[in-house]
């Protein structure tokens, strides 16, 4: 070919490449499995405290210790999509974002719209009662935030500003802090030692706190008008395994994870040195907690009279419902495992699934099915649309992504990288950044994103959820 019809050819070619390109752009985006995850470029990413070194990710305030190592609901999202609130147990904070709800991406106000934390800490608004936050929950109508937190044996009460995202504590009259133990500014709770996780019923009108070392869950009336709470009077303002005052309930030791279905009718809970997962009745006229004592009010992975027998519970630490109402699904901090259970829609009562449907475990275990990445597994959710479970292993410092059955409804680890998302670390996962010490994990409304938090990270991270 001559020089002069090379030239000519030349224009042809790259038209002819960036065809080629365009048309192969929409093929790899397409190859994204769905319900994988791809963590957001750069600072959009991630975001870690100030005071440590940041590398890749942007920077934020009252961060440090996001999600510790008891808590594994340090982080929420609100009905309206507008804002991501983080319990950050070092920072004696809560830290708030503002997020756009078209891109993922978080950012932080400044001043004291930014934070609330004990003190005014950093920059933010102050709190009383704030010492080592570890749980949080916001109402269905998102005009409320509630925190536990394990240092200060306290339930705070925070009214939400809907424009900025803003909090403001409610004052002691209305509950805005609640303690075990005498603290100015908060008034007397009952089995709040060391609380844990706290949850809001779907109707709004009470609050349940978990107290890992009091062995219990406290109940709370929420008045809808102001968000102000209340405990339940008399016996059923707790239940507990072993505290005067209280419903006296079984395996209830160590209380680290709890949820409601979403009919309101149950409330499940997660405990530690139980190995067990504990399902209560719920009164919706009065918030009052009721357990069954013929065996279907708890199952246990060792006998325990009251209590129906299970598989892979030792330390079971969080517990999520899925939308549909049909399907509980735990974590266990010493099984390393993720197990499943039907539900009963119109009884409450679980049922352990069966064989290798009923638990998924990290390496091998006679029975269960096969999972990568889940050492010390903490976080749990469930997608929005029921397709996909999400679990946070703090040990690994890796987010396993599992499938759920259309049928069975049982979970199953995606093949490949797209089964996990770890550090460099750890091979056959995807990589992704900031996840050292990863313990909670929520999703947007939508469903189409992911935030994490990492304790030893110090970070909140972001993910797209690929569809």
């Amino acid at each position: 070919m001559t020089s002069a019809g090379a030239r000519r050819s030349t224009p042809a070619l790259v038209a002819l490449i960036v065809a080629l390109a365009v048309l192969a752009i929409p093929a790899a985006a397409s190859a994204a499995k769905p319900g994988s995850l791809t963590q957001l470029s750069g600072k959009k990413g991630c975001l870690v405290d100030r005071s440590k070194p940041a590398g890749s990710c942007g920077k934020a305030r009252a961060l440090k210790g996001p999600g510790p190592f008891m808590g594994s609901q340090a982080i929420v999202l609100s009905p309206d999509g507008k804002n991501v609130y983080v319990a950050s147990s070092s920072s004696d904070a809560i830290a708030i974002f503002s997020r756009d709800k078209k891109t993922g991406v978080l950012t932080q106000a400044l001043g004291s719209a930014g934070c609330i934390a004990a003190k005014g800490a950093s920059g933010c608004a102050i709190a009383v009662g704030l010492d080592e936050p570890n749980s949080v929950a916001i109402s269905p109508d998102g005009r409320n935030v509630y925190a536990t937190s394990r240092a200060g044996n306290s339930v705070t009460s925070f009214l939400r500003n809907p424009k900025n995202g803003s909090l403001h504590q409610l004052p002691p009259v209305r509950g805005g802090c609640i303690s075990g133990v005498p603290i100015p500014g908060c008034i007397a709770g009952r089995a709040l030692v060391a609380p844990d996780v706290i949850v809001v019923s779907p109707d709004g009108t009470n609050v349940y706190a978990g107290s890992f070392f009091g062995n219990a869950v406290a109940a709370f009336a929420r008045d809808t008008s102001n968000g102000a709470l209340g405990q339940l009077t008399g016996t059923a303002g707790c239940i507990a395994e072993a505290t005067e005052g209280c419903t006296t309930g079984i395996a209830l030791k160590s209380v680290e994870g709890l949820a409601i279905s979403g009919d309101g009718a149950s409330v499940y809970a997660a405990t530690a040195l139980s190995n067990a997962v504990v399902e209560l009745s719920r009164n919706s006229s009065t918030g009052a907690l009721a357990q069954a004592s013929d065996g279907s009010g708890c199952i246990v992975d060792a006998a325990l009279t009251g209590c129906t027998l299970g598989v892979q519970l030792a330390g079971a630490n969080a517990v999520a419902v899925s939308p549909d109402d049909g399907d509980v699904y735990v974590t266990s901090l010493f099984s390393n495992s993720v197990t499943s259970f039907t539900r009963s829609t119109s009884t409450g009562v679980l049922a352990q699934k069966e064989g290798t449907a009923g638990c998924l475990i990290y390496l091998r275990a006679a029975g269960c099915s096969f999972g990568r990445a889940l050492r010390a597994p903490e976080g749990l959710a469930v997608s929005p649309d029921g397709k996909n479970v999400y679990a946070a292993a703090f040990e690994t410092g890796a987010i396993a992504v599992l499938d759920r059955g259309k049928e069975s409804r049982s979970v199953a680890q995606k093949p490949g990288a797209a089964g996990c998302l770890a550090p460099r670390s750890l091979p056959g996962c995807t990589r992704a950044r900031a996840l050292k010490g990863v313990s909670s994990i929520a999703l947007s409304p939508d469903g189409r994103y992911l935030y994490s938090t990492s304790f030893e990270s110090n970070a909140v991270d972001v993910f797209r959820r690929n569809k």
